[in-house]
């Protein structure tokens, strides 16, 4: 399997020209809670804890999160968008051709779930720690896993297939399978599964 980058769990930001002290603390805040979340879960990780390893203040932390749910969303959306760039820019940039795309898909996720700092995905670990149905973290969860179809959704219409709808469903849904049975089992099975799986359904949607 060829090596590329994975989703970065602490890759920062460029800092400002402006307010670099504050701006500094929040970004450390974001990525403590980040890479202690995917680690160990979002209830494990107590707020004392995440200031003692960000070296931040209580009294900065509310500064700029007034409450441990307004740091998980924003360590939520850094995610999402690191994740969703990585992936985008991994599968395209290893292939033109949109069928070719759609296969190398599970050969990038498979970078990801072999790596030593998979812990699963952190928006599937929200849904489960956060179930109620109202819960902002889970529709945050939600959320990113509506950008990922629309995501496919654009991949597989560059097929020009009948029903790229249903295909864009179907990889999803393999791909959720794949992270789940990575977590629980290990990749290795998991990942020759869903490759297996995908040639299958791309096969059949008839790309």
């Amino acid at each position: 399997m060829s090596q590329s980058p994975r989703p970065s769990l602490s890759r920062p930001r460029a800092p400002s020209l402006s307010r670099p002290r504050a701006i500094a603390a929040h970004q450390r805040l974001i990525e403590t809670a980040l890479r202690l979340f995917h680690r160990d879960g979002f209830h494990a990780s107590g707020i004392d804890r995440i200031l003692a390893e960000a070296e931040v203040s209580k009294m900065t932390l509310y500064k700029h999160f007034p409450s441990k749910d307004d740091l998980i969303l924003a360590v939520l959306e850094e995610r999402d968008r690191r994740f969703r760039d990585w992936l985008k820019a991994e599968v395209e940039g290893r292939a033109e051709e949109p069928k070719r795309r759609l296969e190398i898909l599970f050969e990038v996720l498979g970078d990801w779930v072999c790596g030593p700092d998979f812990h699963g995905c952190l928006f599937i670990n929200a849904t489960a720690e956060y179930g109620e149905a109202t819960s902002p973290v889970r529709q945050a969860a939600a959320a990113h896993k509506a950008r990922l179809r629309d995501w496919l959704l654009t991949l597989t219409q560059a097929t020009g297939i009948a029903a790229p709808e249903q295909l864009a469903e179907d990889l999803l849904l393999l791909k959720e399978g794949l992270i789940v049975s990575a977590q629980v089992s290990g990749p290795t099975a998991a990942l020759a599964t869903a490759q297996r799986l995908a040639r299958q359904v791309i096969a059949a949607s008839g790309v």
